[in-house]
């Protein structure tokens, strides 16, 4: 079911599976606030489900912004979720080389700056993403 719609984000979540999908925005400059207030959005909706197991679909993520606020962004709602209860969060990836040299950087910082408490992967395609978001952790 369709949780949450609109030109910069959607959310959707499956209640049998409790699976959350959310497309991963674009990043553009002149959306860095709005953008941080639906990243907030997509965790209290995490927090009011309870959710254990995010995919985050990059897919068709276009990047506007430099790196570090990209950065800044990813970390941000990784922080977000590191509040919650989720277990692991998968991230299907860009087909886009820059975008994914972007993503696999914010990656790496995300590992290195924050202590998750919970796994991250990254894939090339959903249904492996989903896949390995519903074995057992």
């Amino acid at each position: 079911m369709i949780l949450f719609d609109n030109s910069i984000i959607t959310i959707s979540y499956d209640p049998v599976t409790d699976l959350l999908e959310a497309a991963y925005p674009d990043l553009h400059a002149s959306h860095l606030s709005e953008i941080t207030f639906y990243m907030d959005k997509l965790v209290e909706t995490v927090k009011h489900y309870d959710i254990k197991r995010v995919l985050l679909n990059s897919s068709s993520t276009h990047v506007f912004v430099s790196g570090p606020a990209s950065q800044q962004v990813a970390a941000y709602l990784a922080a977000g979720l590191a509040q919650t209860r989720v277990r692991r969060v998968a991230r299907v990836s860009s087909p886009n080389e820059a975008v994914e040299e972007i993503a696999q950087a914010n990656l790496e910082y995300i590992r290195q700056a924050l202590s998750l408490p919970f796994a991250l992967k990254s894939f090339t395609d959903s249904k492996q993403a989903t896949k390995w978001l519903l074995e057992e952790p």
